[in-house]
């Protein structure tokens, strides 16, 4: 009964220390939106909520945090 927890436990772990950089290409839109030629990586982040309406805080903006910079973006889905 314990061995699935322990498991569990371990996956969570070795998974939470992973790290990988994206970087976007030529042509890349999420919602709509256009984000080519960006790089994400462990000291550089992005949040990025899509909403059906117009959100209250539109747009992107970079935030300092411990880690580094993160850019969140609040934007309405484009069809």
């Amino acid at each position: 009964m314990r061995l699935p927890v322990l498991v569990a436990t371990l996956a969570a772990l070795i998974a939470s220390q992973a790290q990988a950089e994206v970087r976007f290409g030529r042509n890349v839109r999420i919602g709509g939106h256009d984000f080519s030629h960006q790089t994400y990586g462990p000291k550089r982040s992005a949040v990025i909520h899509l909403y059906d309406r117009r959100p209250a805080r539109q747009g992107c903006r970079w935030i300092r945090r411990p880690g580094g910079m993160t850019r969140v973006c609040h934007l309405k889905t484009r069809r």
